[in-house]
C-alpha cells in the first residue's frame, strides 16, 4: 500500500497520507513520499492548489515512536541528517509557491500539527485534537517551533509548546493554528469550494508572488533557526529523558518524570 496517494481534478491536486494503521505517524517512508509529491505538484502546471488530507481516523499523529526508538542507536550524524529530512519537508511546504490547503478530519499532533501549521489554510472538524505533546514523552519539539513563531508569536508558541497540552479545533482557531471549523460532513465540500474560489478568482502569479514574499521577509533568520532546530531535535533524540518517555509510549505506561 502506498504510503502517499496523488491525484489531480480540476487544478486541485490532492496529496493524501495513507498510513491509517500507524494513524498516519511520520515515518522516513511518508516523509520522502510527501516531499516528492509536493515537489511533483509544484511542477505540474495543471495544478493551481493543492489540498493535504489523510485517510483513517487521525490526521496525523506525529512521528513514528517505534522509528524514533530505532533512531536513538544512531550515530548524532546520522539523526542530524534524518532530522533535516523533515525539516526540508517542512520547509518545502511553507515555501512552496502554490496554496496549500489541510483537510484535517482528526486529530494533529506533535509533528501533524506542526505539518498542519506549514499549510496555508486549515480546515478542521469540531472533534479534531491539536497539540504540541513532545515535552510529554522527553523530545524537544524544534522544528516546529521556527514556524509557529512565525504564525502565532512568541507567547502563544510558548503556551502550546511548553504545555504539552491537547487543544480543540475551536481553541486552535482562535490561536489562529487553523482557518476554519467545518462539520465533518460538510468539511471535504468546503475545502473544495474554498480551493475553487482561490483558482477561479484569484490570479495565479499574485498568489505565488504575494507568498513568496510573506516568506522572504524573515527568511534569512528563519533558515538559521531551523539548522539550529534540527541539530537540537538530533541531540535530543539520545538524551535519557527521551529514551525513557518513547519506551513508556510504546509500553502504554507514564513515565516517572
Amino acid at each position: 500500500m502506498n504510503a502517499v496517494l496523488t491525484e489531480i481534478n480540476d487544478r486541485i491536486g490532492t496529496i493524501t497520507l495513507n498510513r491509517p494503521e500507524k494513524r498516519n505517524a511520520l515515518g522516513p517512508e511518508l516523509i520522502a513520499g510527501l516531499y516528492n509529491a509536493f515537489e511533483a505538484m509544484n511542477a505540474n502546471e495543471d495544478v493551481k492548489v493543492i489540498v493535504l488530507k489523510s485517510t483513517g481516523k487521525a490526521f496525523c499523529a506525529g512521528a513514528d515512536l517505534a522509528y524514533l526508538q530505532q533512531l536513538q542507536d544512531f550515530s548524532y550524524e546520522e539523526n542530524l541528517a534524518d532530522s533535516r529530512r523533515l525539516m526540508e519537508l517542512f520547509n518545502l511546504i511553507y515555501c512552496l509557491p502554490k496554496v496549500v490547503i489541510a483537510e484535517i478530519q482528526g486529530h494533529a499532533l506533535a509533528g501533524g500539527c506542526g505539518l498542519a501549521t506549514v499549510c496555508d489554510f486549515a480546515f478542521s472538524v469540531p472533534d479534531a485534537l491539536f497539540g504540541y505533546t513532545e515535552v510529554r514523552i522527553g523530545f524537544v519539539p524544534a522544528l516546529v517551533s521556527v514556524f509557529l513563531m512565525e504564525q502565532i508569536g512568541a507567547a502563544k508558541t510558548q503556551e502550546l509548546l511548553l504545555s504539552g497540552e491537547f487543544i480543540s479545533s475551536t481553541k486552535a482557531a482562535e490561536l489562529g493554528l487553523i482557518t476554519v471549523v467545518e462539520p465533518a460532513e460538510f468539511l471535504s465540500q468546503s475545502v473544495q469550494e474554498f480551493a475553487l474560489k482561490l483558482i477561479s478568482q484569484n490570479s495565479t502569479f499574485s498568489m505565488a508572488k504575494t507568498k513568496a514574499l510573506l516568506r522572504q521577509l524573515n527568511e534569512t533568520e528563519r533558515n538559521k533557526s531551523l539548522q539550529l532546530a534540527a541539530e537540537i531535535n538530533a541531540k535530543a533524540r539520545a538524551h535519557a529523558d527521551c529514551k525513557k518517555g518513547i519506551a513508556a509510549f510504546l509500553s502504554k505506561t507514564s513515565p516517572d518524570w
